[in-house]
């Protein structure tokens, strides 16, 4: 807008009121005249519409309270500054109404034009601020669109390279992060997880999923590709992958300094997802609601996946026998809840083993140890 030649609507009952107005303000502003409430809502309708409004408040038809509260109550009209005039100023009733200044009748030439002038130039200090507030949003909304891709890509990079590693396909990754928003979005009207299970939260879930076996990276390959059964000695040293992952994962908490959502249930995921509901999994022994939520979701979406998948060391179960599997473990490896919403959402688990599958090149290169029920 140039205040230069903003428009000023001024209503006033008396035509020589009008004309001095007019007079006044008709070198800086173009100028249009109502002499009563209704032809100022009249006015109103038109496009361009007044950048300021200065009303005589004792309108005879429609007052200027009455002009003031249909313009306030429009999206259109809202946010244009009002002046009234008043013989004898109310400015509190005036301000309550939504005007934004009261002048006193008789009042100076030189009052009025420095009021319009002032009050243009806070308008159009608004509307700069209004742009650039909206263009810093869109820069923002830009700048964390790309950072979100790029974390995504790294989260991706990190969980492919444990996962090559063992000759595992990247669709398994895939795979596991649907079961575990599936098995959240199901557990979101318990009690027991509602609280923690928000939307956001499972966003943050499903982006700590692929990062859940990160820390055999650092398992030697001697152990990570035994394709026979471990040694004690070999699995304890395969243990520690849970381990190795936790501390990845503390050290980026420690280097930024602070920690959020989705680091929490990356750390989550990595140390505890080998967990199990009675207190026989590694590498504490928790047991039940000690073991956090992410990890008891991660352990019936990776031993699911575990039990589908075809590996030159075993066949792949069908769905039916693996979801048998799992619930009979129910209480034991797994949360209950947990396995019951996995045989509510037990067609969205078909779905997604089928929308991911490995093709055959994939399972032609699969070699390494059984996953899951005892690794």
């Amino acid at each position: 807008m140039n205040a230069k030649r903003a428009i000023v609507l001024i209503v006033d009952e008396a035509s020589e009121n009008l004309i001095q107005m007019n007079s006044l303000l008709q070198d800086r502003y173009e100028v249009r005249l109502a002499n009563s409430g209704r032809a100022a809502l009249m006015v109103m309708e038109h496009v361009p519409r007044p950048d300021l409004v200065v009303l005589d408040a004792a309108l005879p038809d429609i007052d200027g309270y009455r002009v003031c509260q249909q313009l306030k109550s429009s999206p259109d009209t809202a946010d244009i500054p009002l002046i009234f005039l008043q013989a004898e100023p109310d400015e509190a009733r005036a301000l309550a109404a939504g005007a934004v200044d009261v002048i006193a009748r008789p009042f100076a030439h030189e009052v009025l034009r420095a009021r319009v002038d002032t009050h243009l130039q806070l308008r159009h200090a608004r509307e700069l601020l209004k742009q650039q507030r909206n263009l810093l949003e869109h820069v923002v909304e830009e700048v964390t669109a790309e950072l979100s891709q790029m974390l995504d890509a790294m989260i991706w990079a990190l969980a492919s390279l444990a996962e090559t590693r063992e000759y595992e396909t990247a669709n398994h990754l895939r795979r596991v992060q649907h079961y575990v928003v599936a098995l959240a979005r199901r557990l979101q009207g318990n009690p027991r997880f509602a609280e923690e299970l928000s939307d956001a939260n499972i966003k943050s879930l499903y982006k700590a999923a692929p990062l859940h076996d990160i820390g055999k990276v650092s398992i030697p390959d001697a152990i990570l590709l035994k394709p026979g059964a471990l040694t004690p000695a070999e699995f304890s040293v395969m243990k520690m992958h849970t381990v190795y992952g936790r501390d990845a994962i503390v050290n980026v908490e420690n280097h930024l300094g602070y920690t959020n959502t989705f680091l929490r249930y990356a750390r989550e995921i990595t140390y505890s997802h080998q967990e199990k509901y009675d207190g026989t999994g590694y590498p504490e022994g928790l047991k039940g609601d000690a073991i956090p939520l992410a990890a008891r979701l991660m352990a019936v979406a990776d031993v699911y996946d575990a039990l589908i998948s075809k590996r030159v060391y075993k066949p792949a179960f069908t769905h039916e026998t693996a979801m048998e599997m799992v619930r009979q473990a129910s209480g034991e490896h797994f949360d209950p809840d947990v396995v019951d919403a996995m045989l509510v959402a037990e067609e969205e688990f078909r779905d997604i083993a089928e929308r991911y599958a490995d093709n055959v090149q994939d399972l032609e290169h699969g070699i390494g140890p059984l996953l899951s029920l005892h690794v």
